[in-house]
Parts: structure tokens; sequence; C-alpha cells
């Protein structure tokens, strides 16, 4: 739903996991895969993708998560693996990952808008002072003034909860 293309990379037989993908919803899989095989399929990714991010727990990970643009580590995984990662999830909870990404989103539309009103208010307020229409300690304090509209802004973040219903949980199937 997001644009992302999530696919398992384990050295587990195929037959569990076929029956991890299907419960967790995760249509493509690899399954036997040694520690050279994870990292040759991240460069392979990277060359076809714009980013390619690796989550993972044990020993055998850490390489490609070393090589991952993104090394997501589980917090109860191994220690070499939470050094090889970029990012560690404490709670071994993948919501949480979902909820950051969502969030730096929320960040990054906030960031575009909070830069475009303030060149957007400044260039109005030099073209007013230099046409004589504004003074210059009024142009000021319309300055300070945007300066705390761009401040209240970027506080919304702060009280965006994680959505309770969340797309990573699995769906329930009535029938």
């Amino acid at each position: 739903k997001e644009g992302i293309d999530v696919q398992i990379l384990t050295g587990d037989n195929e037959k569990v996991t076929a029956v991890v993908a299907d419960q967790v919803g995760i249509e493509r899989y690899s399954a036997g895969l040694m520690p050279e095989d994870k990292i040759n399929f991240v460069i392979n990714k990277q060359d076809k993708e714009k980013m390619v991010g690796m989550i993972g727990d044990g020993i055998n990970d850490a390489p490609a998560l070393a090589s991952a643009d993104i090394g997501i580590a589980m917090g109860s995984g191994s220690s070499v693996a939470m050094e090889s990662a970029d990012v560690v999830i404490v709670q071994n909870d993948l919501e949480k990952l979902f909820h950051s990404y969502k969030l730096s989103q929320r960040l990054n539309t906030i960031i575009q808008q909070n830069v475009i009103f303030a060149v957007g208010v400044i260039a109005v307020l030099i073209i007013l002072n230099l046409f004589g229409l504004i003074t210059l300690p009024l142009a000021v304090l319309f300055h300070e003034g945007s300066t705390i509209l761009v401040i209240l802004n970027g506080l919304r973040l702060l009280g965006k909860k994680q959505e309770e219903n969340h797309p990573l949980e699995p769906e329930t199937k009535t029938t």
C-alpha cells in the first residue's frame, strides 16, 4: 500500500517460510539462503531500486544489514546484528517501524510547508520594503510572527499518536 516491496529472505526451509509468509501476508520470499545470498540480493536490489532496507536479528543477517541502505536489527537479536544495523527496534514491534516511516513522511511534508511559507513571507516583505509599502520595523515584526507560525506548524508532529488500526496487523477473514 505504501509502495514498499516487502520480501522475506531467510535461511529457514521452504515449508516453514511459506507458512510464515502466508500468515503475515507477504507474497514473495526466498528460503534456504546463506549470508552471501542475502548480501547479493541486497546489492542487486540497490542497483534497481531507490533504497533497500533490511530487517534481521541473527549473526547471518549482519553482513546484509551492513550492506543495505538502512539496516534494521531486532532488539532481541544477536549483538553482531545490532552493531551492523543503522537502527535497532528495541521492543521487537515492527509496527513501530511503520509508525516511524509514516511520521517521517509527515515530517517531510511539514518541513516543505515551513520552507515554502518562510521563503514566501521573506520575499513578500523584501518586495514591500523595497517599494516603501512597509517600514523595516514592521517587516521585522511580520517576519517574527511568521517564525512563530513555522514553529507552531512543526509542533503538530508532537500531537500525532500511533494509529490504532494498523495496516501491518493481519486482516481477520470472516466466512
